[in-house]
Formats: structure tokens, C-alpha cells, sequence
């Protein structure tokens, strides 16, 4: 079953891409336990891989969900906890949707039983492909960069106020790849997002999440960062079809190209 939960592409260089949240799919009878604006699913990364298609020139492996984060969310820990303590979020089975309302129809959620089933069903898979993917490139490179790439509406009231910056990295406050690294991307991504009159954050309402958190640990050579784009730079993101913007697109993959050069060419220091 585990070659169907997700895509995976190898690269020869030490740049992984994961792509967690882009998957549409719906286990075995979910679909007739939601509501329906939750069957619209549309707290997807939409297009993420599309958007990211470039990426394979620069070596890197792809690693894409084909679920949807509705039936496990695979930047959660598989405990459960909360990524953002007192702030509002979603969980590892959500039961809500972004804005806040039943992901469910009454009585339908999932027990204790259930989750757990999915965490070994969807969540653990996932997650042995993504490390024995930093170890292979770890094993060749002597290092490993890993890119989280995320997206979400522009604006999620709930979530956060107002409108969101169109690109949101995440370092988990600079813990989760080198320092100079960290410099050096956020230096690409100001630069390009200045020239295309777009705007920019390290480290605001998204800081990375479980992904970049747990396996960011540049002391054992592992180097993660986070990117949460805004999702009207590159898509209709109001109502269903979600549909993919090309024009709106080629300007975001300018900018993000810059970044994942950026990211990509760096190299540790020798000795």
C-alpha cells in the first residue's frame, strides 16, 4: 500500500523536497463522514507540485502526499501535540477546518482507535520514506538539505489577522538549519520578492512545523527550512476548482527559484 500514499522522484543532489499537504485523496468510506464544504478540500496545498515542478533540474528529490491532510496530517507529530501552544491550529486527525467549522457530520469524527490506525497507515510511511530519503542523500552529500514546501489562503481570519506575507520561511527561529545558510536564503528571497513587488517574512505566524522541527538538526548535517506561500500568487484560491494561475504562477516560480538556488548551492564549511 505504501507506494500509493505517495509520489516519490529521487535527485542526485542534496536538496529534498517534501510536499506533505498537496494530496487529494480520501481513505476507504471518509468521504461520506464529512461535510460538505470539507469535500470541497479546501485546506489543500494546492498545484504544489506543479508549482515546484522546476525544482528537478537543481537535482532534488520530490518526495508529494497523495492524501489529504484530512486523513492525517503528516506535519504533525504522530502524538498529537500542538505545534503552536495557545494559538489556533489544527490537529493531527482534524475535526475542523481552517476556519474553524465541523470537518465532520455529527457523530462521525474519529476515536482514539482510528488515529491511530491512520498515523500507521498514512502518517508513518510517509515519514520512513522522508528519512531514508535524508539518509541516502546525507550518505553521498555528507550533508542534507531539507525544503518543507507548504501553501495556504491568503487570508484565514482564524488562523492569523489580516493578509498573510506571499512567502512565509520557517526556521523554527533559527534552529533548524545552519546560520549561514538561513543568511543566505533569506537573502534570495528578499532580493527576489523585491523585484517582483512581492513581500516576505522569516519566522512570523509560521515558523515551520513538525516536519522542519524534527528533522532540522544541522549538528548531524540535516538542514531544514519551511516555505508557506500565499496561495492567490499562484491560484484562484476562493472557491472550487482551486484552479492553477500560470500567469500568476510564473512570477511566484521566479521568485522561488532564487530561494531553492539559493538553498540548494550552499555548501558546509570544509574542516
Amino acid at each position: 500500500m505504501t507506494d500509493t500514499i505517495f509520489d516519490l522522484v529521487h535527485g542526485d543532489g542534496p536538496l529534498v523536497i517534501s510536499m506533505p499537504h498537496c494530496g487529494t485523496a480520501l481513505s476507504p468510506g471518509l468521504a461520506e463522514r464529512l461535510t460538505e464544504e470539507a469535500l470541497t478540500l479546501r485546506d489543500t496545498d494546492w498545484h504544489i507540485p506543479r508549482l515546484y515542478g522546476f525544482a528537478s533540474g537543481l537535482g532534488a528529490t520530490l518526495l508529494s502526499a497523495r492524501y489529504s491532510r484530512y486523513v492525517v496530517d503528516l506535519n504533525r507529530a504522530s502524538t498529537g501535540e500542538s505545534l503552536y501552544p495557545g494559538q489556533a491550529t489544527t490537529g493531527l486527525c482534524p475535526d475542523v477546518l481552517f476556519d474553524g467549522t465541523p470537518l465532520y457530520r455529527e457523530g462521525q469524527a474519529p476515536d482514539a482507535a482510528e488515529v491511530a490506525q491512520r498515523v500507521e497507515g498514512y502518517w508513518r510511511p510517509y515519514h520512513d520514506a522522508l528519512a531514508a530519503e535524508l539518509a541516502r542523500v546525507k550518505a553521498r552529500h555528507g550533508f542534507a538539505l531539507l525544503y518543507d514546501a507548504h501553501s495556504i489562503r491568503s487570508q484565514v481570519p482564524r488562523l492569523f489577522e489580516g493578509r498573510l506575507p506571499d512567502l512565509n520561511l520557517g526556521t523554527a527561529h533559527g534552529t533548524s538549519a545552519d546560520p549561514g545558510l538561513i543568511a543566505r536564503v533569506v537573502t534570495a528571497m528578499e532580493s527576489a520578492v523585491a523585484a517582483e513587488g512581492m513581500t516576505c517574512v522569516t519566522n512570523g505566524r509560521f515558523v515551520g512545523g513538525h516536519i522542519t522541527r524534527a528533522y532540522g538538526q544541522p549538528g548531524h548535517g540535516v538542514h531544514a527550512i519551511q516555505m508557506e506561500l500565499a496561495q492567490d500568487r499562484y491560484m484562484d484560491e476562493e472557491a472550487p476548482p482551486f484552479a492553477y494561475r500560470p500567469d500568476r504562477a510564473s512570477r511566484l516560480q521566479r521568485v522561488l527559484t532564487a530561494v531553492l538556488d539559493a538553498f540548494a548551492g550552499w555548501r558546509p564549511a570544509q574542516g
